[in-house]
């Protein structure tokens, strides 16, 4: 069975946090800006129902097919 779009998306931010070297929940003074928003988005994509249209978005934003 084929991931859905929302495993896609997660996989991608984890991905991208991880590259960028920082943890989804590291947050603190002078963290990156990058980081923070890759989290907030995170934690959206974890906020949102399988039908949800921020799903959408964020796979476009990242670019995942």
């Amino acid at each position: 069975m084929a991931e859905s779009l929302k495993d896609r998306v997660r996989e991608k931010l984890l991905r991208q946090i991880a590259e960028d070297g920082g943890h989804p929940s590291e947050r603190g003074e002078g963290n990156d800006p990058r980081l923070v928003a890759l989290d907030d988005d995170l934690a959206a994509l974890d906020e949102a129902l399988d039908d949800d249209p921020v799903i959408e978005h964020l796979a476009a934003k990242y670019w995942v097919p």
